[in-house]
């Protein structure tokens, strides 16, 4: 496989890079929020872009399908595998959602889940605490099990 570069983008996501065999390089900006840029780099600057393309979640499915995903979906599973048991989501707060502290919502001791990030707009709360309020529109980043992490999704809403 080729060496794939992983930057975080705080606040955004992640970019992934590799180099093609004839030297062009490749990326993509995986949003938090599922949104996906194809990125192709300007060869006289790496750090331009000659081209992108926007897309959706379901376009990116559908084009990781046309392209084999396999290699990443392998990749996902080593890693998912060495940290047994353990999951992370991104659930957005649906708009019938009442806002509410996470101390209030009782979301850690009902469910076992963490909410260890929220994102609003281009804002993102590290580590929040039980004072910190989720709103319609939030992203809520998790951390728990399967399980807890559909109980959580079904008691916000979801």
């Amino acid at each position: 496989m080729d060496e794939i570069e992983e930057t975080a983008l705080p606040g955004v996501g992640y970019r992934h890079d590799f180099r093609c065999r004839d030297g062009q390089r490749i990326g993509v900006v995986s949003h938090h929020t599922g949104r996906r840029e194809v990125v192709v780099y300007d060869a006289r600057d790496p750090d331009a872009a000659a081209a992108s393309v926007v897309l959706d979640p379901a376009e990116s499915r559908t084009l990781a399908e046309l392209l084999g995903g396999t290699t990443v979906t392998e990749h996902v599973g080593r890693i998912q595998q060495q940290v047994e048991g353990l999951a992370i989501e991104w659930i957005t707060i649906p708009s019938s959602f009442t806002d509410q502290s996470i101390g209030e919502g009782g979301y850690r001791q009902r469910t076992g889940v963490s909410v260890v990030a929220i994102l609003r707009g281009e804002t993102t709360v590290a580590a929040p605490g039980p004072d910190d309020v989720l709103r319609a529109g939030d992203v809520a980043v998790v951390v728990g099990t399967v399980d807890g992490i559909a109980r959580l999704t079904t008691l916000l809403g979801s």
